[in-house]
């Protein structure tokens, strides 16, 4: 799944700090603590202790999530780390969870920030080890309704057991032109309808991963499908997110998977209403081009929270939990939550300097808005919500996908 990030692509410092979303939290959001039936993953040994540093820690992430003052000269947190350290950082930005999947399976990479469509991926080929949280000394700190998540561990011999540092998070959200579009929206049906009056100016994004969205609306608006995770869909409950999709398309004007691209659409007036996350309402409000308004509607929202995760082949295990200690601390996951557009993961982060609104823009500790949002987390067979082992796989999300955009 392409989630291109937004203020890594923004040249400016100025502009960045326009980027502030409102994105969702978790400590019990749907689907917490629920444990799938599954094999379980391989056997990875994890350490006890950390030695000397190894000189070197090679990572993938997304862009934005490892700056070393590039893009701007003062938004540097890898030279500081490696004067910190001693672990020189390498880094392989990459555009998709698919990418990311990819450089990990080589072996070549010590640690990835992974979104939750490709945790379980990571987790289950045996290509990430499970983590020693006591070795990283700011977990502690980090938000609890972060932890032990769907997408970030997993029940190995009756346990919980982490594979992951959670880093930051964000919500998708339903955005509307408030002049052209009346009135104002409450509800996902907006972008569902068959009979839309906004036909040909929706938009959605462009991922298997929407099909969750579709499948979020089904669980409130056809209860009888029995949805209870929009990720855990049996064959009926996922034809049904299908059909849906298949629908939508008709009305559909363009899908989106770079956010300015959805920027342009509706600051053009080619779309008017869809799907979106917030720093892109907030950049078009920067503008002033155009008045949007954005919201979680009555049925919830899809999101993502991204983890740390170490690769069980790496060469470079200690350089490798000093970068996800580091990457969590207060001061680096402001600046990195700043920077990027996002809530951040360490709690202690909201009492940086800068970051008591920031913090509140974005619910960083509202469970409230938290409870309603579905963090991204890979369709597996084996159902998330614990009923079996007839769930339809990401595999098939993604050839369906391919169906549905014809």
């Amino acid at each position: 799944m392409s989630r291109p990030r937004a203020c890594a692509a923004v040249a400016t410092a100025s502009i960045c700090a326009l980027v502030l979303a409102a994105c969702g939290s978790s400590s019990t959001s749907p689907g917490a603590g629920q444990s799938a039936t599954r094999q379980p993953p391989p056997k990875i040994a994890m350490p006890s202790a950390l030695g000397p540093a190894e000189g070197l820690v090679n990572v993938v992430a997304w862009a934005g999530y490892a700056e070393d003052g590039t893009n701007d000269p003062t938004v540097d947190w890898v030279h500081p780390f490696e004067k910190a350290t001693g672990c020189k950082v390498n880094v392989k930005v990459a555009n998709t969870s698919d990418e990311m999947v990819t450089l990990m399976h080589t072996g070549q990479y010590d640690v990835v920030s992974a979104s939750g469509d490709a945790t379980l991926r990571l987790i289950y080929s045996g290509d990430v080890a499970p983590v020693n949280t006591a070795l990283v000394p700011h977990y502690s700190t980090i938000f609890p309704y972060l932890k032990d998540r769907d997408w970030n561990s997993v029940e190995v011999d009756g346990k919980r057991q982490a594979y992951g540092i959670p880093h930051g998070w964000g919500a998708n959200l339903l955005m509307w032109n408030s002049k052209a579009v009346t009135p104002a929206p409450t509800s996902w049906g907006s972008v569902f309808a068959a009979n839309s009056p906004y036909s040909g100016k929706i938009t959605a994004y462009d991922s298997p991963i929407y099909i969750a969205d579709a499948a979020l609306y089904l669980m409130k608006s056809k209860p009888e499908l029995g949805i209870k995770n929009p990720y855990s869909l049996d064959q009926k409950q996922f034809d049904a997110a299908v059909a849906l999709l298949k629908t939508q398309r008709q009305n559909i004007g363009e899908y989106w998977s770079d956010y300015t691209k959805e920027v342009q659409a509706f600051e053009s007036g080619t779309s008017v209403v869809g799907t979106t996350w917030q720093v892109i309402t907030n950049l078009i409000e920067a503008d002033k081009k155009v008045p949007v308004k954005a919201i979680v509607p009555s049925e919830g929202s899809t999101g993502w929270s991204d983890t740390w995760m170490v690769s069980s082949k790496t060469k470079h295990p200690t350089c490798s939990y000093e970068w996800m200690d580091w990457i969590v601390s207060p001061s680096v996951n402001a600046q990195v939550a700043q920077w990027f557009g996002e809530a951040p993961a360490q709690s202690k982060a909201c009492a940086e300097p800068g970051m008591k609104e920031h913090c509140a823009t974005f619910h960083a500790a509202d469970k409230a808005y938290s409870d309603n949002i579905w963090y991204w987390t890979t369709p597996t067979k084996a159902c998330l919500d614990g009923r079996g082992n007839d769930c339809v796989d990401y595999a098939k999300w993604t050839q369906a996908w391919t169906g549905i955009k014809g």
